[in-house]
């Protein structure tokens, strides 16, 4: 009698705790807005990207949307920070391919495990990088670095503050056979200020961030590492072409605590694909240079773990050390 109770006590349970996730999805937000963190800067490529998407989710999705910038260390500070967020479906993270895939290999320690903390939520998009120099300077081409590169070795300049910014920039000093200094920064903006100021000679900056500048002749494109040309600049010749193999593409996803309702994952997983369709949206998020694309939650859980080998085999190239 008693193991018939107990049978009958866990069927219960089991029945209850089956009938309360719908519940709970269809709950959800309730009254209290849900927060996108972002692990970077305002106004760089995450940023712009978020805000894209919180205006969607609140005009047309209905959900009440913040963004919170949380930049630093390469967005290890915002991406903790969601870790130890409650799981309930109110934070998301403004996930890349830095936060999800690479920085697991350039740091020897992380405050997070990307794959046990997290559940991967949904795609938004890919974008490559561009190589760029100052307005003014000489250099037109990727020819043009590398003899500068052989010439004056030791006073030839980069910076970077991302996976997407570091590992083009090494991935170009290997497969050039040159040398070249690192400038670790916070953020793009001083990268920027210090390129114009010719502190620094060139850097790979993501195609969001690049744009603006570019569009107002504040940067000189000269090479992307994108399979194509980006039609943003269509005169500007892919790495790939000089140097057979050297592509680097990156990506902004969403991303949550472990532990967040699947049925609440689903739900911002198909808000996700909605705002890839809506015109809008898309345009918004095309003139920044991104390409909008969705996948469902198993999909982009696979993409993630194949772009972490990317990354992986990536870093090994360039001979990143792990710091």
């Amino acid at each position: 009698m008693k193991n018939r109770n107990q049978a009958i006590l866990n069927a219960l349970l089991l029945a209850g705790s089956l009938l309360a996730m719908p519940v709970h999805a269809q709950e959800w937000p309730g009254t209290q807005p849900v927060t996108l963190i972002v692990p970077s800067s305002p106004g760089g490529a995450a940023d712009m990207t978020a805000r894209t998407i919180a205006k969607f989710l609140s005009d047309k999705a209905g959900v009440s949307t913040i963004v919170e910038d949380k930049p630093g260390a390469g967005g290890i500070i915002g991406t903790a920070a969601v870790k130890d967020a409650a799981a309930d479906g109110h934070t998301f993270l403004i996930s890349t391919n830095s936060t999800q895939s690479a920085n697991q290999f350039l740091y020897k320690k992380l405050p997070y495990d990307p794959v046990k903390d997290f559940v991967n939520v949904g795609m938004i998009g890919k974008f490559g990088t561009v190589a760029v120099v100052a307005p003014d300077s000489r250099i037109d081409k990727l020819a043009d670095l590398v003899a500068l590169a052989k010439e004056k070795p030791d006073d030839t300049f980069y910076g970077y503050y991302s996976s997407s910014s570091h590992v083009p920039s090494e991935l170009f000093k290997e497969y050039a056979g040159v040398n070249a200094q690192g400038a670790s920064y916070k953020n793009i903006t001083h990268i920027l200020t210090d390129l114009r100021g010719g502190l620094i000679q060139f850097a790979f900056v993501d195609y969001l961030t690049a744009r603006g500048q570019i569009a107002n002749k504040a940067l000189k494109p000269i090479a992307v590492t994108g399979a194509q040309r980006n039609p943003l600049w269509p005169d500007v010749p892919t790495t790939d072409s000089d140097y057979p193999g050297f592509i680097v593409e990156g990506w902004l996803g969403l991303s949550a605590p472990a532990g967040t309702p699947a049925p609440i994952v689903e739900k911002m997983n198909d808000y996700l694909a909605q705002a890839a369709q809506d015109k809008t949206t898309h345009d918004t998020l095309s003139s920044f240079g991104l390409q909008p694309e969705s996948m469902d939650v198993q999909a982009f859980g696979q993409f993630v773990r194949e772009d972490t080998q990317r990354w992986k085999k990536w870093i090994a190239t360039a001979k990143i050390q792990p710091k």
